[in-house]
């Protein structure tokens, strides 16, 4: 069984990939939301599996801890608030799917140019993996800096923690779990805040484009 654990984190790590692929060319938010608690769950089993071949108790409450925020209360949170809001489909992105979907590969390619002198570094049976983790946290900022709604913005900043979650996973077999609480709390915290601040979009423009924004600044 231990033989095949790096072979199951890595197709994991596919997993994760496609699914933040998936993320960027997505327009309906129900949609997102659900493969973002995807992504959540393969992460979670990702840090089981290495949890169990490092050894690391400390993994095992990294996984329960992204199963409770990333999979089920965060996900419940951002229903909640588009039946709230009213929301159900995004706008299309500020540049079209083809052209998406080809800069994110020329990302994944220079994420791994980027990783491999880490990944040859790296002692964890995971750490090939790291050039992956990398492309997921530039998929994710380029997902929120392709579009115009709010909604979609956060979904992408969670997914790039995720992304920084799995990179610090695959390079060190995880972080001193005082780390991971702080980074639970301020992810929790986060995701308050942004909610209240689509409300507060949502109530002064009648919409969540965040161009609305624009108005407000001084002549």
């Amino acid at each position: 069984m231990f033989r095949f654990i790096p072979q199951l984190i890595n197709l994991l790590a596919a997993g994760i990939l496609m699914l933040s692929f998936a993320m960027i060319s997505q327009r309906r938010i129900a949609s997102l939301i659900n493969l973002f608690a995807l992504q959540g769950a393969a992460l979670v089993a990702a840090s089981v599996l290495l949890g169990y071949a490092a050894h690391n108790q400390d993994l095992y409450v990294s996984a329960a801890l992204t199963l409770a925020l990333k999979v089920i209360l965060i996900p419940l949170l951002l229903y909640r608030v588009i039946r709230k809001l009213k929301v159900r489909w995004d706008v299309e992105p500020l540049i079209n799917v083809p052209t998406l979907m080809i800069a994110g590969i020329a990302l994944v390619i220079f994420s791994f140019s980027l990783a491999l002198p880490v990944s040859r570094l790296s002692s964890s049976i995971a750490g090939g993996s790291l050039g992956i983790a990398l492309a997921c946290v530039l998929l994710s900022f380029m997902m929120m800096i392709t579009r115009s709604r709010a909604v979609p913005q956060v979904i992408g900043f969670l997914s790039m923690e995720n992304g920084l979650i799995f990179a610090a996973t695959a390079a060190t077999n995880g972080m001193p779990m005082i780390v991971e609480f702080g980074i639970a709390l301020d992810v929790l915290v986060g995701i308050l805040i942004l909610g209240v601040f689509m409300f507060q979009i949502r109530e002064q423009f009648d919409s969540l484009d965040i161009h609305n924004l624009e108005t407000l600044k001084e002549d």
